[in-house]
C-alpha cells in the first residue's frame, strides 16, 4: 500500500497513539463504572475511544485521497515558546504578573518571523490589562501584579 496523503497519515497516527494512551491510563487509575453508574475513568476512555476512531477514519483516508507532503519543522518557534512558558513559569513570583507576562511575549513573539517591537509592546499592554482584570480582580487569583520590590506602589 501507498500512503498517498502523509499528513493524514501522522495526523491518524497520532490521534490513535493519543486516544489509546488517554484510555489506558484511565484504565489503568480509575474505575470504569458503567453506562448507568459512570466511574471516573468512564469519560476519558469514551473520548479516547472517539479520538482513536477519528484517527482510523484519518488513517484510512491516508491511502485512498491524495493530499499535501508534511512541511519542513520549524524547531526555532518550537524552542522560544518552550523558553517563553519556562521563562514565565520561573518568574511570576519574583516578577509579578507584569514582568513574568512581559518576558512571556516577547520571548515568544520573537521567535516568529515577523517580529515589530510596536506591535508586540501593544499585545503586551492589551495581554496584561486583561490578565490583571480577568485573574487578579475578576478571579481573584492570589497572583502578584508587580516585583517583590516595589509591590506597594502597585496597589490598586
Amino acid at each position: 500500500m501507498v500512503i498517498k496523503s502523509p499528513k493524514d497519515f501522522w495526523a491518524g497516527v497520532m490521534f490513535i497513539a493519543f486516544g489509546a494512551g488517554m484510555g489506558v491510563i484511565a484504565l489503568k487509575n480509575y474505575q470504569m463504572g458503567t453506562a448507568v453508574r459512570m466511574g471516573p475513568a468512564y469519560f476519558p476512555v469514551v473520548l479516547g475511544g472517539i479520538l482513536a476512531v477519528l484517527g482510523l477514519i484519518l488513517l484510512a483516508r491516508a491511502f485512498v485521497l491524495k493530499g499535501d507532503r508534511i512541511p519542513a519543522f520549524h524547531f526555532r518557534p518550537l524552542l522560544f515558546i518552550l523558553v517563553a512558558c519556562l521563562a514565565f513559569a520561573y518568574t511570576l513570583k519574583p516578577l509579578g504578573l507584569t514582568g513574568a507576562t512581559l518576558l512571556l511575549v516577547f520571548i515568544s513573539a520573537y521567535g516568529g518571523d515577523e517580529f515589530k517591537w510596536k506591535e508586540v509592546a501593544m499585545l503586551y499592554v492589551v495581554l496584561i490589562v486583561f490578565s490583571v482584570l480577568v485573574f487578579v480582580k475578576g478571579l481573584t487569583l492570589p497572583f502578584p501584579i508587580c516585583p517583590d520590590v516595589i509591590e506597594d506602589f502597585c496597589r490598586f
